[in-house]
């Protein structure tokens, strides 16, 4: 193969990597972050956009307060990127 080719390879798969991969990995840790610091009452947005307060929290799940009643939904379904936007607004 030609040493151009070659090249122009490695380049492209350097590129992929910083902007797809690295930036898929960060926010994953930053959302596996927030989910471990997450205590009762804090203000939190589900991926389908209910807001609400955390009042209990098991291994998976969380109880969550709204407005019109607690509901129970998985940790997994927090929106940690509109989560934390809520509460820098203090």
């Amino acid at each position: 193969m030609n040493s151009t080719l070659i090249i122009q390879l490695v380049l492209m798969i350097a590129v992929f990597y910083f902007l797809i991969i690295m930036p898929k990995n960060k926010k994953i840790k930053l959302e596996k972050n927030f989910l471990a610091n997450l205590k009762a009452g804090d203000k939190i947005i589900t991926i389908a956009g209910i807001h609400g307060k955390v009042s209990e929290i098991a291994e998976t799940t969380i109880v969550m307060e709204t407005m019109s009643g607690k509901l129970k939904i998985e940790k997994s379904s927090i929106s940690a990127e509109m989560s934390v936007k809520l509460n820098e607004k203090k």
